[in-house]
């Protein structure tokens, strides 16, 4: 079975569908110096669409084809939601920016054409769970939220220290009856008391696992650090585990054969019942997460 977990500590990390070994889903993550303007490698944009998401850097200039936008970007991915953009298929991209800092860019194998836009950071965020369950969605490329995409999908969450996310254990993988077919990639990022951005002391746990009907079975409960990459090709997945004393952000990127392009899931039914025990308890109120 392939590679599923890149750590960051392995050096540069960049996912396409050759490296995954899968048919769409890709993610790269890329380093920017200030005032050094940078084209995005257009190898990788010409058959695929993206978004263009900053993670720990700000005032951010993008010039897409003839176009060029102005990002504010955020100093770290616990801070909040930033504002993004969509790129289409073959777009021609440079990018300057007056600080160093990280930008992410989510990409899926594309044949529809949409237009590059800006998109502004999310006035509002979603609280899913309850109890130690809680957790900050941040829903910016939900289909819901935005519907000028072929199949490149993306949301962020925040897990308060000690609580975990993507829980109970669901799966998108068209098998067990589940309808949607979704690749899907975490991009973790562990931060500390008052962190904005990463910490390289901290870890979580994260947890995938196949479904009975899978022809190759595996079980992979693994520990994350910052910066870390974790492909879900198929199979349930979940929990993930913010320990004490450190939060956990990861920054979800999905595509798939569904048409039209849908985030439903179906939960492990064994523990689907975990959903209604939510309902006896409130909501942690950490959440929206504040850096204190």
């Amino acid at each position: 079975m392939s590679q599923r977990h890149f750590p960051a500590s392995a050096g540069s990390l960049s996912i396409n569908p050759k490296v995954a070994d899968w048919k769409y889903c890709g993610l790269e993550i890329i380093n920017l110096t200030a005032g050094i303007k940078q084209n995005l490698n257009q190898s990788f944009l010409a058959s695929a669409e993206a978004a263009l998401i900053p993670l720990n850097v700000t005032d951010i200039e993008v010039t897409v084809d003839d176009q060029t936008y102005s990002l504010k970007g955020r100093s770290g991915v616990f801070v909040g939601p930033t504002d993004w953009i969509y790129l289409p298929p073959q777009s021609h991209v440079e990018i300057t920016s007056s600080v160093d800092g990280e930008i992410a860019l989510a990409t899926s194998v594309a044949e529809k054409l949409f237009s590059s836009c800006y998109v502004s950071a999310l006035a509002e965020i979603e609280i899913r769970g309850a109890g130690q369950a809680t957790r900050e969605v941040r829903p910016f490329m939900h289909p819901e939220k935005f519907p000028n995409a072929h199949r490149l999908m993306a949301v962020e969450l925040v897990t308060p220290d000690g609580n975990v996310s993507s829980y109970p254990p669901h799966r998108h993988d068209g098998m067990g009856g589940c309808s949607t077919s979704n690749e899907e990639i975490y991009y973790f990022r562990i931060g500390k008391e008052k962190s904005l951005h990463g910490d390289p002391e901290g870890f979580g746990l994260h947890r995938t696992y196949s479904g009975p009907e899978d022809p190759e079975p595996f079980d992979d409960t693994i520990s994350v650090r910052d910066g870390d990459i974790y492909l879900v090709p198929r199979g349930y997945h979940g929990p993930c585990i913010a320990l004490p004393g450190y939060p956990m952000y990861y920054l979800n990127v999905l595509a798939g054969d569904t048409t039209p392009r849908s985030m439903d899931f179906c939960d492990n039914p064994e523990h689907a019942w975990i959903r209604q025990s939510w309902n006896s308890l409130t909501p942690d109120p950490r959440v929206p997460w504040k850096v204190k």
